[in-house]
């Protein structure tokens, strides 16, 4: 079966605990475990993952699967990008090239883009106008190519480590937002080679003083694996390896406004997306090595709406000395029932106390899923009406739980 429902769940609201059937599970469509998930726009939206060896499978809403297929090379497929001006074509990473799909023929790829990477592609991101792909690599570049045709039109190369993530700005397709392993984020504008500015991460924890050990998480340096942008364009955050999800606001001129923290998960964060179907466009989800699955409303968060509190704004920095190693993922396979839990905000109520902290978010998450397995992916999606989030992990098989419950 592809769609079936693995265990009960627990879903907690306040003091009410219900056992419901929740998550389901989407089978059969990989051999091998599943890295990356895609979704496209509409009411007829299709889903696609990748996954090592070069596998690319196509979902239907309801979890059926429409097709699959192996890329030549066998390569993992490390990231998979619909186009939003043209739902008829699926792009796909795998080694150094980009493979463009037709979904309605999973046969072969309609075209391909060999060398689209200097070294191994990690993102790939795609603007509005579909004019502009961007591809991020092991070498720490990032290349953008041209639409349609593939020709490299700009190298962005300021990354002193592995480009892990890239996204453009929304309503502003030549603005692009890149992170990597080198702890920095960098935002450019493509008229030009030079970043508009660049975070350095590892700088604003050690000048925050706030490189402690916290209980149950060994000290792990903001490497950057994730980067994701508000549909309002100006909200960016960053999943990093120290547990945090950094948050940044881009402010008038493509300036870097202000910067804080939300300390999200026990182990490393893996993933972070921010949700365009909620409610307003600040929900984030994330994702962890500590097996959680988390929703944030992070629309009081004081670099969100800085009226709430006062912060700290944040100083460009320019460049890093640091090398970080690339981190070894764990190949453990094993599962465990997914649980539920929807956690009770925290409502803080000393505001002058902590006036100057943004590093923080005191409320917790909206919802905390109890997932078993390190996040690979997350994708969240409407299906059939219904808020979604589909969870990719170790295994073979993709998870769908339900954000309706908010």
């Amino acid at each position: 079966m592809s769609d079936r429902t693995p265990h009960g769940s627990l879903l907690m609201f306040g003091r009410h605990l219900l056992r419901v059937s929740m998550a389901r599970q989407w089978s059969e469509g990989h051999s091998t475990s599943i890295l990356c998930v895609g979704a496209s726009l509409g009411p007829e939206c299709l889903l696609a993952s990748g996954s090592e060896g070069g596998e690319v499978t196509l979902w239907s809403q309801e979890g059926t699967i429409i097709g699959r297929l192996t890329l030549p090379g066998e390569e993992d497929s490390t990231s998979v990008v619909f186009s939003h001006a043209a739902p008829v074509q699926l792009y796909v990473s795998h080694g150094d090239a980009v493979s463009v799909l037709d979904p309605r023929n999973l046969k072969g790829p309609v075209e391909e883009f060999q060398g689209a990477g200097e070294e191994e592609i990690n993102a790939l991101a795609l603007n509005e106008t579909g004019s502009a792909l961007a591809v991020a690599d092991d070498s720490g570049a990032v290349r953008v190519l041209e639409l349609p045709g593939g020709k490299v039109c700009r190298t962005l190369r300021r990354h002193t480590n592995i480009c892990s993530s890239v996204a453009f700005r929304p309503h502003r397709p030549n603005n692009l937002i890149s992170a990597g392993l080198d702890m920095q984020v960098m935002l450019w504008g493509l008229q030009k080679t030079r970043p508009l500015w660049t975070l350095n991460l590892q700088d604003v924890a050690e000048e925050e003083g706030d490189d402690q050990q916290r209980p149950g998480q060994l000290f792990n340096p903001p490497l950057v694996h994730c980067v994701s942008v508000a549909s309002c364009g100006n909200i960016l955050g960053c999943a990093a390896e120290d547990g945090r999800v950094h948050v940044m606001r881009i402010g008038s001129g493509s300036k870097l406004d202000q910067q804080g923290a939300v300390k999200a998960h026990s182990q490393g964060a893996s993933q972070a997306h921010f949700v365009n179907f909620l409610s307003h466009p600040h929900w984030l989800l994330t994702g962890g090595n500590d097996c959680q699955v988390a929703l944030w409303d992070l629309s009081k968060h004081p670099v969100v709406t800085p009226e709430e509190k006062a912060g700290v704004t944040a100083t460009p920095r320019r460049k890093s000395k640091s090398k970080a190693k690339r981190k070894d993922q764990s190949q453990n396979k094993a599962k465990t029932p997914p649980k539920v839990e929807a956690e009770k905000e925290e409502v803080d109520d000393e505001e002058a106390a902590c006036a100057q902290e943004v590093t923080e978010e005191k409320s917790g998450p909206k919802l905390c899923i109890s997932h078993g397995d390190k996040v690979n992916w997350l994708c969240p999606v409407v299906l059939k009406g219904e808020p979604s989030v589909v969870v990719a992990d170790q295994s073979s098989s993709l998870t769908v739980y339900p954000l309706s419950p908010l």
